[in-house]
């Protein structure tokens, strides 16, 4: 067969097919809110930007509260029953029950946090778009077509939808009073692509009703990747929110500002995290050697990936900081110098933790590690940020992501269940 012949092969293939779907994701749910960076950051300026930026990881942690890991473990779930329609039906029917329980929470709690939390309370409008996108977001059914492998079809739904928030977000913003408008466009676009892709879903397998059993084993079956997730929040999305609790917005947009813009680059290995998941849940059941050898060639390309993507970083900082955020940012320039060491260490700890740990049903010890990791993070923002405010928060998370790296990796050394030890074992 020639090279040519070959090439077709490999992108007729289900899993190149489904990570190119998932770049396209990855690049409508992250990359292109970057495209309006460098223009929010110049006219809403530091202060409007990082209000809406406190508000933003705010809604972060309610679409984690909402979405409640599922991406991940009903993802699982439709990869273990692929071929069971009635089953299909019932996780998607107690997946979207629960979701709708989870949202009615999500806005209680922002009611109550809003009468508590200055930097929420005081522009109500930006903080309820916040929360619109964010359960808009949340109810997105890709974990049902990543678990069956089909994701083209959603993937161009999601980079169309965010294309148009993106337009109009250049057309209507104009001024910091529409700070809010940032948001509110973003959740439009979401729960366009959230509801055409629930219809799909349910012409796939049927409606069906979700009874309260079906929801409560959506809850269930979904805690304890719910738990990871929220204990990763502490020292991953919610870092900006902590450090509005401390500091003026003008400073958190210098951080914000540094962390998404450094972030941007370990984005670009994401859809490899989430395509080879359900392959590795699925190997892990039937030819653990096949499944350890496809986790080690993935965790060397992500690391090696994440050290290429943190030299960038160190090395671009001030022309990047320069060309993006525009004049009033050059502290963001230092944070990022400091943050691109989280490349490496994240790229590490997903490839090890998420896909491996997960696939091979190893939840309980991967969250004591994220838990861990999170109450560390806490401890640790709470003696630096006082003192050393954006660049505080900086080394904070670089230190509890080495923590979290080595947690991973010692536990598997110790266990012997590194994918090269399974592979050695296994042969």
């Amino acid at each position: 067969m020639n090279i040519a012949a070959r090439a077709g092969q490999l992108l007729r293939g289900s899993t190149v097919q489904n990570l190119l779907a998932l770049y396209g994701v990855q690049f409508a749910n992250y990359l292109l809110p970057l495209l309006t960076l460098p223009y929010l950051a110049r006219v809403l300026g530091p202060e409007g930007w990082g209000s809406v930026a406190i508000v933003q990881s705010f809604a972060q942690y309610l679409s984690l509260l909402v979405e409640y890991g599922f991406n991940l473990s009903a993802t699982r779930e439709v990869a273990r029953y692929r071929t069971d329609q009635t089953k299909l039906a019932e996780l998607l029917a107690g997946v979207s029950g629960a979701k709708l329980i989870l949202a009615l929470l999500a806005i209680l709690l922002t009611f109550l946090l809003s009468l508590w939390v200055d930097n929420l309370g005081r522009n109500p409008p930006l903080l309820w778009s916040g929360v619109f996108w964010a359960v808009a977001w949340a109810f997105s059914p890709i974990w049902f077509f990543q678990g069956l492998e089909r994701l083209r079809l959603v993937a161009g739904l999601e980079v169309g939808t965010k294309l148009a928030s993106l337009i109009l977000i250049f057309a209507l913003v104009r001024e910091p009073s529409d700070a809010w408008k940032v948001l509110f466009l973003q959740g439009l676009s979401s729960a366009l692509a959230s509801g055409l892709a629930l219809f799909w879903a349910y012409r796939e397998v049927g409606f069906r009703w979700a009874g309260w059993h079906i929801v409560l084993e959506a809850l269930r079956s979904g805690w304890s990747l719910f738990f990871f997730r929220a204990a990763v929040s502490l020292y991953t999305v919610g870092n900006v929110f902590i450090l509005g609790l401390f500091v003026a917005p003008h400073l958190v947009a210098y951080y914000a500002g540094a962390e998404r813009l450094t972030k941007a680059f370990l984005g670009m290995l994401e859809p490899l995290n989430r395509t080879f998941f359900p392959r590795l849940s699925h190997l892990a059941r039937y030819s653990m050697r096949d499944a350890a050898w496809l986790a080690s060639r993935v965790t060397v390309v992500m690391g090696l990936g994440g050290l290429i993507g943190a030299c960038l970083v160190a090395i671009l900082a001030p022309w990047i900081v320069k060309l993006l955020l525009g004049t009033g940012y050059e502290p963001a320039a230092p944070l990022m110098r400091i943050l691109a060491l989280l490349l490496p260490m994240i790229a590490l700890s997903n490839a090890l933790g998420i896909q491996w740990m997960l696939a091979l049903g190893l939840d309980r010890p991967f969250n004591v590690v994220i838990l861990m990791a999170g109450l560390l993070n806490l401890g640790l923002a709470l003696v630096l940020v006082p003192r050393l405010a954006h660049v505080g928060m900086a080394y904070v998370v670089v230190l509890v992501e080495v923590f979290v790296t080595g947690g991973i990796l010692f536990y598997l050394w110790r266990s012997g269940k590194t994918p090269w030890q399974m592979r050695r074992n296994t042969a």
